[in-house]
């Protein structure tokens, strides 16, 4: 009896030592997506209508992901010179599991958009990030699905 006893207090007190460890280990693997991407085209689909846009065009966007936050930065080519200037600026937490990737959008310089949460689904072929879901917000007046394309970019 008392080496039932000696067992289940032995194993109730290793679980959360593994489980701990298991956690540390977790983090500290380095997830495909992490790196800096620079947005090449998108599609927006809002009621049915597809748009096409090429964002090498006149702006430029990239977006870095490091283990636990993203940050997206676009402007547009004229250095704010043009008649309708471009900045946005955003970022946040974001979590990762398998190929369901959620973004918790804390800044950004609409602010409207800050503290809204958004589901993608993410497919990463070679250097290019495909990113794809729904941004949809009542309060905001958003309804479209998005299909981004990144690609990589290296030092």
């Amino acid at each position: 009896m008392n080496l039932k006893i000696n067992l289940i207090i032995l194993t109730s007190a290793l679980i959360p030592v593994l489980s701990i460890l298991n956690t540390t280990h977790q983090r500290t693997e380095v997830l495909p997506i992490q790196g800096t991407w620079q947005l090449v085209s998108g599609v927006t689909i809002e009621k049915g209508k597809s748009t096409f846009t090429d964002y090498k065009k006149d702006m430029k966007q990239i977006k870095i992901i490091n283990g636990t936050h993203f940050a997206f930065f676009n402007h547009d080519l004229k250095s704010g010179k043009d008649l309708k200037p471009v900045f946005v600026a955003g970022g946040g937490k974001y979590t990762l599991r398998g190929n369901d990737y959620t973004e918790h959008l804390e800044y950004c310089n609409y602010r409207e958009w800050e503290n809204k949460t958004f589901n993608f689904k993410l497919t990463i072929k070679g250097d290019t990030l495909i990113q794809q879901g729904a941004e949809k917000d009542e309060k905001i007046g958003v309804d479209h699905e998005i299909i981004e394309k990144y690609v990589r970019l290296i030092d």
